[in-house]
């Protein structure tokens, strides 16, 4: 029986930083991998999605192959601005053990400069498993924080999705599960507002 808990952040960290995913187009992504930054049409105030999880990535671009998300990136950001938006982040959906009323949540969520969905993890094929992984939203002050100050380094990792596809597809799932980022529980401030 496995002792995962049903919701964990997962993740490639250091004592600083954490990397998480995102995919783009190649107008956006390119320029943001070879300058290691966003881009000034980077739109600022528009919620993005960061997601900690390389395989739910690759689940949700479609190992980089769905329209406008070609190019997969890895951007290393700091632990102090990704605690923080935890920190002031709400569930993106009402939870009864975790909010008061619906109507709390709602303020609550209009309120929140993040929000966070557990979603199903995956596996090398991209089927769900039993449990489930972090997505944070982030927007407003939160977005335009993680764009100019915390995001510390950009990488262009479209390869090495392509690479791990191909040997999945091929059958060599050894091969595959060796290339993967090591991603391991990530020591995030206590959660109960997000249900975790």
């Amino acid at each position: 029986m496995s002792t995962e808990p049903s919701r964990r952040i997962r993740a490639a960290h250091t004592a600083d930083t954490i990397t998480v995913y995102q995919a783009y187009s190649p107008r956006l992504g390119l320029p943001a991998a070879r300058d290691g930054r966003f881009p000034p049409d980077w739109k600022r105030d528009r919620m993005t999605w960061i997601k900690p999880s390389f395989l739910w990535m690759m689940y949700r671009c479609g190992w980089g192959a769905k329209e406008g998300q070609e190019t997969v990136l890895a951007v290393e950001i700091a632990r102090a601005g990704f605690d923080h938006a935890l920190r002031h982040a709400c569930l993106s959906h009402y939870a009864s053990g975790v909010h008061p009323d619906r109507t709390a949540w709602r303020h609550a969520l209009r309120a929140a400069p993040a929000r966070v969905q557990w979603d199903p993890e995956r596996d090398l094929h991209l089927n769900a498993l039993p449990h489930r992984s972090l997505q944070l939203g982030l927007s407003g002050s939160t977005s335009r924080a993680y764009a100019d100050e915390w995001t510390l380094s950009i990488r262009d990792v479209t390869p090495l999705a392509h690479e791990v596809h191909a040997l999945v597809r091929a059958g060599d799932e050894t091969a595959a599960r060796a290339l993967l980022p090591v991603e391991t529980p990530y020591p995030a401030p206590p959660l109960p507002h997000l249900g975790a």
